[in-house]
């Protein structure tokens, strides 16, 4: 079955005069669709192509105004319009690429004699660099693209001619994935064969016709889908603005909704005790940190808040959740009380410049934990957090806190250690992930470490040691096993920094350099560690401590 949809081809045309002194001037663009056939032949299209329309696009200035001819904002607006369509088809062209390209290697796999089960390992993790992505949203793009080509034609010809986005045909092809090929094209077809169909239609929507077609097609296959999503329930972590984050749990709706009622019982008990100066947002988050956690929760009065707040101006809400209980409005120095939460008692390394921790510095520090990509915080947070943590060591023996030193050089680069032992023992691999801050070093991957990984494989006798290593998640640590994928280290010369090199001839980061099957490279740089800069704003930020080797810039990691 194929639908008669139609594609979009678009024109861009940049107006470009010259002035009298014959220099040429850029002017606007403007930009025209044609609307035909999408089973029609045309010429292939090429990067090269697409390059030079995005340099004119680019380099083009918007078109003049001219109010005496009615509505002087109808132009921009038809441009935003056509632009919204040009991205949509851009991205089916980039979707019909992608499976092209993962053709093309399993069959050149198969050629080469490769297990079935191991074609087109890689074509991913290569598709998401090309794409600025990490390689989770890159399987995510490929699949979805397959999909499109296999199972909903009408969907990807109307993403083609620009009607649709892909994250709306995302849900589409998300909510139609219980359904056999034959009845989910027929979803396809009854939902999206004719444009009309989707004109003014929303997000929410759109899903709710996909479920309710996808019910009458086949119930017991949506049941049946509820079911196994059971088996994917899972809790994440993601960071929030102003040094807070999301930890967020996927659960069946019943045990969720009983979670939530449960923590907006106890804490509607709790605000009603005389004297607690906690909001219910702030209870429930606190209720939800100890019952987790094991910390001990406490009722927080007006008697014993003077040791804990922290009072700050409540002229703005914050957003992540009730403020504590404040004067009334409108009184002269209005103020909320901000009270601390509870203690967790689990490892938590804080990284953070020996003077921003003792000398008053304000370099920021990270935070990460065991999985946990690091964060980063503010110095002040940071010292608060530490103070906190020593203050509530003091007084209860089962919370231990201590500081480890981290010596880095004059560039900033952690000090490395080697073994001559195949696997990272545990100090090496805790000083690699603290280098790379518990993210994956993969470009545009934000995963967090979970493989300590070999850049030069042990087998191609690859060195054990912090310049060798780096940290990887699971799935780029096996991508990069497939064939034509190779790594290689960007040694910095340890003499080469100098008082007369730039900031960027002096930047001796670990680097690693990623060749891909087809050639392409990809450079990651380890981010740069905490470390005291007291000449901070002077020009001189490059320049090593003075006193011989042993004067190293440090930081401290305390845990």
């Amino acid at each position: 079955m194929r639908a008669a949809c139609r594609a979009v081809v678009v024109h861009v045309r940049p107006l470009v005069t010259a002035d009298p002194q014959g220099r040429r001037c850029r002017g606007s663009v403007s930009v025209r669709r044609t609307s035909v056939r999408c089973m029609t032949t045309t010429a292939p299209v090429a990067a090269e192509q697409v390059r030079t329309v995005r340099t004119r696009l680019a380099e083009a200035s918007l078109p003049t105004i001219n109010a005496d001819t009615g509505d002087a904002s109808a132009g921009l607006i038809d441009l935003i319009a056509e632009l919204e369509a040009l991205k949509n088809t851009a991205t089916a062209i980039q979707a019909d690429a992608a499976v092209e390209v993962d053709k093309t290697r399993r069959g050149e796999e198969a050629e080469r004699g490769v297990p079935a089960a191991r074609r087109g390992r890689g074509v991913a993790s290569e598709i998401a660099l090309a794409r600025r992505e990490s390689p989770h949203r890159g399987r995510q793009l490929l699949s979805l693209a397959k999909t499109l080509r296999s199972d909903l034609p009408c969907t990807a010809a109307r993403l083609r001619d620009g009607s649709i986005s892909q994250w709306r045909a995302s849900l589409v092809a998300r909510e139609s994935a219980c359904l056999d090929q034959a009845e989910r094209a027929q979803v396809d077809h009854d939902l999206c064969a004719d444009p009309k169909n989707l004109e003014g239609l929303g997000t929410r929507a759109l899903v709710a016709q996909v479920k309710k077609a996808v019910a009458e097609k086949d119930a017991a296959a949506v049941v049946a889908r509820a079911r196994r999503a059971e088996s994917e329930r899972h809790v994440s972590i993601r960071p929030a603005p102003d040094a807070m984050c999301y930890l967020t749990a996927l659960l069946p709706v019943a045990q969720g909704v009983g979670v939530y009622a449960a923590l907006t019982r106890d804490a509607e008990q709790t605000i009603n005790f005389d004297g607690e100066v906690r909001g219910k947002g702030q209870v429930m988050a606190d209720l939800f940190t100890a019952r987790l956690t094991g910390a001990e929760m406490t009722l927080v009065t007006t008697e014993n808040v003077a040791q804990q707040q922290r009072p700050h101006r409540s002229s703005e809400s914050s957003g992540h959740g009730e403020a504590g209980r404040s004067q009334e409005p409108g009184e002269p120095g209005e103020m909320v009380i901000d009270v601390a939460p509870p203690a967790v008692p689990v490892t938590v390394n804080v990284t953070i410049s020996d003077l921003a921790l003792l000398g008053g510095g304000q370099e920021a520090a990270t935070i990460t934990g065991n999985g946990v990509p690091a964060q980063v915080v503010p110095a002040e947070i940071a010292r608060q957090l530490l103070a906190d943590t020593l203050n509530t060591a003091t007084v209860d023996n089962q919370v231990k806190a201590w500081i480890r030193r981290l010596y880095t050089d004059p560039g900033g680069n952690l000090i490395a250690m080697s073994t001559k032992s195949r696997l990272f023992p545990a100090g090496l691999g805790t000083f690699l992930t603290l280098r790379d801050q518990g993210t994956c070093r993969t470009p545009y991957c934000d995963a967090p470490i979970r493989h300590i990984d070999h850049i030069v494989p042990s087998a191609d006798d690859g060195d054990t040691d912090a310049e060798n290593g780096q940290g990887a998640c699971e799935a780029c640590n096996h991508s990069k096993q497939a064939p034509g994928w190779t790594q290689t280290v960007e040694s910095a010369d340890p003499t080469a920094m100098s008082r007369n090199r730039t900031a960027e001839d002096n930047d001796r980061r670990h680097r690693v350099t990623t060749t891909t099957p087809t050639g392409r490279r990809y450079r990651s740089t380890a981010p740069r560690a905490p470390r005291s800069n007291p000449r901070a704003g002077t020009g001189d930020e490059c320049t090593p401590a003075r006193g011989g080797p042993d004067h190293h810039r440090r930081a401290v990691d305390a845990a």
